[in-house]
């Protein structure tokens, strides 16, 4: 079976704009793409999970959405880096577009998004892991049975306790964690 890094796109991969889809806006975050690269020439598939509330909440379609993703995709691609999926969220309990107004089982800190990709790409969820910015990806990421990484750049605001909420490291970067992932490779592989 296939490892993964999950990755949290706002805020993670790409600078946080909230509710943006437009391509024109959208850059990589600083400090990443050697991370990333390290990682994939290590032998993990790269895997964007995402909540994408405005869909339900009626911001942006879930084709602008789509079209921000293909932009993500293709930022990577310039830097030689191959994004293997794409699971997202569009879900809201208060969404106000009735299709997509609901609490489901796919919207972080719930692993549905992961335990979808896992089924999808053949992925051992213990040798997978999941970066993230807010302490959501990190309980995402545990209740999966991945190990996890918090990106302390400001973004969590909730900090609200709970057994799935400790991440295992914290970094500051992308590239960071890849550090921290790939110096822990020869402990978790055993």
């Amino acid at each position: 079976m296939q490892r993964a890094i999950f990755i949290d796109k706002d805020g993670t991969l790409i600078p946080d704009i909230p509710y943006n889809v437009d391509p024109a806006l959208i850059t990589l975050s600083e400090n990443c793409v050697e991370g990333l690269q390290k990682l994939q020439d290590s032998g993990f598939l790269l895997i964007i999970v995402s909540n994408q509330p405005g869909v339900a909440l009626n911001y942006f379609s879930e084709s602008a959405l789509l079209c921000s993703f293909d932009k993500v995709r293709s930022l990577l691609s310039d830097q030689g880096i191959t994004l293997e999926g794409i699971e997202y969220c569009p879900h809201h309990p208060q969404g106000t577009q009735l299709y997509y107004a609901k609490s489901c089982y796919c919207r972080k800190p719930l692993p549905g998004l992961l335990y979808r990709a896992a089924q999808r790409y053949g992925i051992d969820l213990s040798r997978s892991w999941m970066i993230g910015d807010i302490l959501n990806d990190v309980e995402a990421g545990h209740r999966a049975g991945c190990k996890s990484i918090l990106i302390i750049n400001g973004n969590e605001t909730e900090w609200k306790p709970g057994p799935f909420r400790i991440p295992c490291y914290v970094s500051t970067t992308i590239n960071q964690a890849a550090e921290i992932i790939t110096d822990t490779l020869k402990y978790y592989d055993q």
